[in-house]
């Protein structure tokens, strides 16, 4: 959990707002890396990281006996 967090941040802070002029030196499909990166890259990893975390929990449920699922 931990470690997801801290991607998060080091993506929605780290490369949206601190690191965002350094990145707009580069281009990437036409547009500044940063400003790309701020409106579209960062909800690529978001979403990425709902899928980790969804597998993980998963993942855990099972080892545990635990379901949210109905069995039938």
């Amino acid at each position: 959990m931990l470690g997801l967090l801290a991607i998060w941040f080091t993506v929605s802070f780290g490369f949206g707002i601190l690191l965002v002029d350094w990145m707009n030196q580069f281009r990437f499909f036409g547009f500044k890396l940063g400003f790309w990166w701020a409106q579209q890259g960062s909800i690529y990893v978001f979403v990425i990281l709902i899928v980790i975390y969804t597998v993980a929990m998963k993942r855990i449920d099972r080892k545990y006996g635990v379901s949210d699922e109905d069995d039938p």
